[in-house]
């Protein structure tokens, strides 16, 4: 197989999957817009409807991601009028201002959204510690098994897998909120050191 036809294959499967997540997205985003018929005061479900407008946001183009991250912005808030200090809510919505932060080209609105994410991550952080370090000790579990995974254990770690279903979007999300205070922090740093220089006394 040539090198060009690897490239190729490997595209053909990137667009697969990107439109799978597509797929997945949208009918999450549809079967929580139903469910908030039934029942507007759901933060479960707001959250879940923010969520999916936030991953949608990533497939739109140009003059839509924005609109798509600022709905999701508000499926997120409205969910927090319901749960205030909901943490996963907190970290969807610190990732959906961080992205909004890079759309904006104004740089002080930037801040701004940078700003807001960091105090929802840091709420969020307040929230549920024990999602940091269960995050980590997954982290580490996930190195030392990528060893033993032709082991006998494998087969029972495969029953063990849907037990982890339920839980592994909140692992995920967390792995975005490190993801983006990393950036945010950076962003934050890269301002400080790109203040303009005085105009000169000529």
């Amino acid at each position: 197989m040539s090198c060009r036809s690897i490239e190729l294959s490997e595209a053909m499967a990137m667009r697969q999957k990107g439109l799978d997540s597509i797929v997945f997205f949208e009918d999450a985003r549809k079967a929580a817009e139903e469910a908030y018929a039934k029942n507007p005061l759901d933060a479960e479900n707001l959250t879940r409807w923010g969520g999916a407008l936030f991953e949608l946001s990533q497939f739109q183009n140009d003059p839509d991601i924005v609109k798509y991250v600022e709905d999701s912005i508000s499926k997120l808030e409205e969910a927090l009028e319901v749960v205030p200090r909901k943490h996963d809510a907190l970290w969807c919505l610190g990732n959906a201002h961080t992205s909004l932060a890079f759309y904006t080209p104004d740089l002080e609105m930037a801040k701004t959204y940078f700003a807001k994410a960091t105090q929802c991550f840091e709420q969020a952080l307040e929230e549920a510690p024990e999602l940091h370090l269960e995050f980590h000790r997954q982290m580490a579990s996930q190195q030392a098994s990528q060893g033993a995974s032709s082991s006998p254990n494998a087969k029972a770690s495969k029953k063990n897998k849907n037990k982890k279903d339920n839980s592994d979007l909140k692992y995920d999300v967390l792995g975005w909120v490190i993801l983006v205070a990393g950036i945010v922090a950076w962003g934050v740093g890269m301002t400080k050191y790109n203040v303009p220089y005085p105009p000169s006394g000529h």
